[in-house]
């Protein structure tokens, strides 16, 4: 089973959806998998997901996130990096503001991975 992800994708954006526990995971992918895990192992990564999540629409400006949290715009940037480096968020900026929004291709590649195998 290979996990690695396609050349010029992030990492945990172009695995496989086989679950873990059908087949070992390899190195490069496992590398992969835990960037996301890391990115999600975070509180305030986790919430700054389900806020773009939740947010009407499916996406949220930057400027909705930061007065969410008390921290400085620059800490929420630094978060909002490692979601997108991760494949989680995808971003535009429109004028002066970012608009971040969920990349649902990864979520379901997560949902998928850690889902119980069909029974045979």
């Amino acid at each position: 089973m290979d996990l690695t992800p396609a050349a010029g994708q992030a990492p945990g954006a172009g695995e496989c959806s086989i679950p873990l526990v059908r087949e070992p995971v390899g190195e490069d992918a496992a590398a992969g998998l835990a960037q996301v895990f890391r990115a999600l192992g975070d509180p305030v990564r986790l919430r700054l997901v389900s806020l773009i999540g939740a947010h009407q629409g499916g996406e949220a400006c930057v400027c909705d996130l930061s007065a969410a949290f008390r921290l400085s715009q620059p800490t929420i940037s630094h978060h909002l990096k490692v979601l997108r480096e991760a494949g989680l968020i995808d971003s535009e900026r429109r004028g002066t503001w970012v608009y971040y929004r969920l990349v649902p291709s990864a979520l379901e590649k997560m949902a998928a991975l850690l889902a119980e195998p069909a029974a045979t």
